[in-house]
């Protein structure tokens, strides 16, 4: 139970810098120069690469976000991790999904989906959720409108990983 509670605590720590990185939040650094001084007001270029989960069978996920998400395989390692780097078609993300034996894999299915989501953005909502559940996935929240007008949807893959769908009025980040 309670490795359980730090790996949520640290999923959600993950999902709050991505967020503020896609805000557009950075960090302002001291620079050193050669002679020891410091400047001020150079900007350290943050970018968010990847978010890692430890899943039971890397290899098969992945080939199923690839083959229903339009996603790629960048990178991939052998076993026991049997590590996967997979993009989004545009390069803009990667999720990193990972077996890491010592370490039990968390139970997904149990978690409340508000807790921890990987969110796409679709064009079309109900079309990808017809293709997904007919590819696996289960509902776990169902299609709704936020006061924005956003529509989104919360869905379970095989392995019980929450992934959200979404469309926005206005998009928050530009397709690529």
């Amino acid at each position: 139970m309670v490795c359980r509670a730090m790996v949520n605590r640290l999923l959600m720590t993950v999902l709050v810098f991505a967020t503020l990185t896609f805000a557009g939040c950075g960090t302002e650094s001291m620079t050193t120069k050669d002679d020891g001084s410091a400047f001020a007001g150079r900007k350290n270029r943050i970018r968010l690469e990847h978010v890692a989960i430890n899943v039971e069978d890397p290899a098969a996920m992945a080939e199923w976000y690839c083959g229903n998400l339009d996603m790629k395989i960048i990178r991939e390692g052998p076993p026991p991790a049997n590590m996967r780097f997979i993009s989004d078609a545009g390069g803009n993300m990667m999720l990193e999904l990972y077996n890491n034996p010592p370490d039990a894999v968390p139970d997904y299915r149990l978690m409340n989906p508000l807790s921890l989501h990987i969110a796409f953005m679709v064009d079309d909502v109900k079309s990808i959720t017809r293709k997904l559940i007919a590819a696996g996935a289960t509902i776990a929240v169902d299609v709704n409108t936020t006061p924005a007008g956003d529509e989104l949807i919360i869905l379970r893959d095989p392995w019980g990983v929450p992934i959200q769908f979404l469309k926005r009025t206005e998009p928050m980040l530009p397709y690529k």
